[in-house]
């Protein structure tokens, strides 16, 4: 029996910057998929490394390890030349990347599919929350009529009772016997209670309204920055992480908490004029000591975070979002 030739062909390896790798752990990033994006973005920078992350997060094997690929060559009776042997391995690694490039090309366009799926999703979710708006104001609009109506018709009763009143007021002077009161006149004019008590219920609030606050605020973030699109795109791709990993792993205190100290926080998101005021909307709070944003857990609301994400995703599918939208006035 002939020996058997073994090689290994190791996918590239490179060392991690230690430093980099414990800042994105930091913002919540998975240990693996930190890896990852330093080694393909050759460790020059926190950004490039966050950058790869967004840029293939979708990606089906993006949190599973580098691994090594292993070919055997058996040697033939005829003990071929090494050179042989490496022609032989350069057709292996010739039809390994090939495969590599048409997994590629088709998760490519399985994310496409999934994108388009996703903005499609996103209008349609906008515009039930348009209707959903209109509906609302239309039911506050009626509520307020009903309301004036109902004033003007305490107010006509009070006239009346005071009418009635003077009238009396000018019997009794003329000496004439006083009139007996209208039982069904005194029930109309006694004031109803549980109608007073309606009354003072205030007007259903209008859910619409934080979901355009959380628009509002990042069109005003686009426009504050309507030349530096990288920047802009960079911070809403960090908000949605932030929120997306508080909807997943909502007992999670860690993804509750942001350090207000950290630098590439500060330098992507609170450096920008609306990114801190966002995860407020969402209901974030400063810390004591202003140390950290915390959402604590009894004050979780999804319904609130459902809409941001939606506003998040409708802000970085949309190539024109904000940009020719006026400030609202209030």
């Amino acid at each position: 029996m002939h020996p058997q030739i073994q090689t290994q062909l190791e996918i590239p390896g490179m060392e991690v910057n230690k430093k980099l790798l414990d800042e994105l752990e930091a913002m919540g990033f998975p240990r693996t998929r930190a890896e990852k994006a330093l080694q393909h973005s050759d460790n020059p920078s926190l950004e490039a490394a966050v950058n790869w992350i967004f840029d293939h997060e979708k990606d089906l094997d993006i949190d599973e390890p580098e691994v090594a690929v292993d070919i055997d060559i058996q040697s033939s009776p005829e003990e071929p030349e090494p050179s042989v042997i490496r022609e032989e391995m350069r057709i292996k690694e010739q039809e390994l990347r090939d495969q590599a490039r048409k997994k590629k090309e088709e998760e490519e366009k399985k994310r496409e599919r999934e994108r388009e799926k996703e903005r499609i999703r996103a209008g349609k979710e906008l515009l039930q929350a348009k209707r959903i708006a209109e509906e609302n104001e239309r039911k506050s609009y009626l509520a307020v009529q009903k309301a004036a109506k109902e004033e003007e018709k305490r107010a006509r009763e009070k006239i009346l009772q005071k009418l009635e009143a003077d009238k009396l007021e000018r019997g009794r002077n003329l000496g004439l016997p006083p009139v007996k009161k209208n039982p069904t006149a005194e029930n109309t004019s006694a004031p109803n209670v549980q109608e007073k008590q309606e009354k003072k219920k205030p007007l259903p609030a209008v859910p619409y309204a934080k979901a355009e606050l959380l628009g509002e605020c990042l069109r005003s973030l686009r426009r504050n920055y309507k030349d530096y699109d990288a920047k802009v795109q960079r911070a809403f791709h960090l908000l949605l992480f932030y929120v997306k990993n508080v909807v997943n792993n909502p007992h999670e205190e860690k993804y509750r908490r942001i350090r207000l100290s950290n630098p590439y926080f500060n330098e992507w998101i609170g450096a920008l004029k609306g990114g801190v005021e966002f995860l407020e909307l969402c209901g974030f709070e400063r810390s004591k000591g202003n140390e950290f944003l915390v959402l604590p857990y009894e004050k979780t609301d999804v319904a609130i975070l459902n809409s941001a994400l939606t506003v998040l995703v409708l802000a970085i599918t949309t190539p024109f979002f904000g940009r020719f939208s006026h400030p609202r006035e209030d």
